[in-house]
């Protein structure tokens, strides 16, 4: 009770500063406020017609010098602050307090990215592999809402991160990938989506995708790839290839003087288009590390996930304050108006 009449009493009300912080249900009725100079005018025009012979018991000279005339204007002050107060009470001055809430389904990503030692060309900068892991953590650092996990493959096929929300914690994971974690040689692309896919299959998620980054020919593992493509799609995983390098001529490493050595590269372009086309996704040709960002930033877009919102409004009147004020100086008016005050030095 005592903090009910604290905030009531408070002068902060009647601060410039707390106007402008409110919102107003019907701001149209603050124009009533020019109502107040108005009746001040006609009151004025009212004495005037009157023009009283013997206003004051005293001399002119003496009652324009005396201060305490002034006191007969307290009760009109009261009656005019009233009305004021009624006006901004009708306008009813409120706070809003807006919430936002944000949630969505999301998407469940899982990344297949090829490690075998083809990956340490250099037709990228610095290598293949460095451009894929730099390209891959924009990605992750793009989405929201999605679970996200890793796989990875040479010879045979590594489970590096289940499905997480820890972005942070997977490209921590995906900066720390190297050659050596792998010691099989070959590239193993059927059983690297085998794996992909035991990851995603126990996902309840309706949108399940894989993308699938190699550079080479599947010569290694033991599952074929198209089958691995046709089993992914039985657990309505879709799935995106993208082919890294150029085919031809590519650098690698320097010779004895420093000089660019070259190397012949191959791309089994063939097989990555046919698992994209049974995954029921798409496949992408990256040749340098401009393209290669762009077919991440075409994925994102293409499977992104519905963020919904609900928003909640809470609004808090203030108009009882000033009703409250504007009944105390209504009363004060009644009790000030035909009291000495207002018949101060009349004749």
């Amino acid at each position: 009770m005592r903090e009910l009449l604290l905030e009531f009493f408070s002068w902060s009300w009647f601060l410039p500063e707390t106007f402008q912080s409110y919102e107003w249900e019907k701001p149209i009725l603050l124009n009533l406020l020019w109502i107040i100079p108005v009746l001040i005018l006609i009151r004025k025009f009212v004495k005037a017609l009157k023009n009283p012979v013997l206003e004051l018991s005293m001399p002119k000279r003496i009652a324009k010098s005396n201060p305490w005339t002034y006191l007969r204007l307290i009760p009109t002050i009261f009656f005019l602050l009233a009305i004021s107060l009624i006006v901004i009470a009708l306008a009813r001055p409120q706070r809003s307090n807006e919430r936002v809430e944000q949630f969505t389904e999301g998407i469940d990503i899982l990344l297949v990215m090829d490690i075998s030692e083809s990956m340490d060309l250099q037709d990228f900068s610095p290598n293949r592999l460095e451009a894929a892991k730099n390209t891959a953590i924009d990605f992750i650092n793009g989405r929201f809402g999605d679970r996200i996990g890793m796989v990875i493959f040479a010879g045979e096929a590594y489970s590096l991160s289940p499905l997480t929300n820890d972005y942070e914690l997977l490209t921590d994971l995906i900066s720390e990938i190297s050659f050596d974690m792998i010691e099989a040689k070959g590239t193993a692309i059927g059983s690297a989506l085998a794996a992909g896919t035991n990851r995603l299959k126990e996902s309840e998620i309706p949108s399940k995708v894989m993308i699938l980054l190699s550079d080479g020919e599947s010569n290694a593992g033991n599952v074929d790839p198209l089958f691995a493509a046709q089993l992914a799609t039985a657990f309505d995983i879709k799935i995106y290839t993208i082919a890294v390098g150029k085919d031809g001529m590519v650098p690698y490493g320097t010779d004895f003087f420093g000089r660019p050595q070259m190397v012949e590269s191959y791309l089994d372009e063939t097989t990555l288009r046919e698992i994209a086309r049974i995954g029921g996704g798409e496949f992408y040709r990256a040749s340098d590390d401009n393209s290669l960002k762009q077919i991440f930033e075409r994925i994102d877009t293409l499977e992104k996930a519905e963020i919904l919102e609900n928003r909640y409004k809470e609004t808090t009147d203030y108009y009882r304050i000033y009703l409250f004020w504007a009944i105390v100086s209504f009363l004060a008016w009644l009790s000030l108006k035909s009291s000495f005050l207002n018949n101060f030095l009349l004749d």
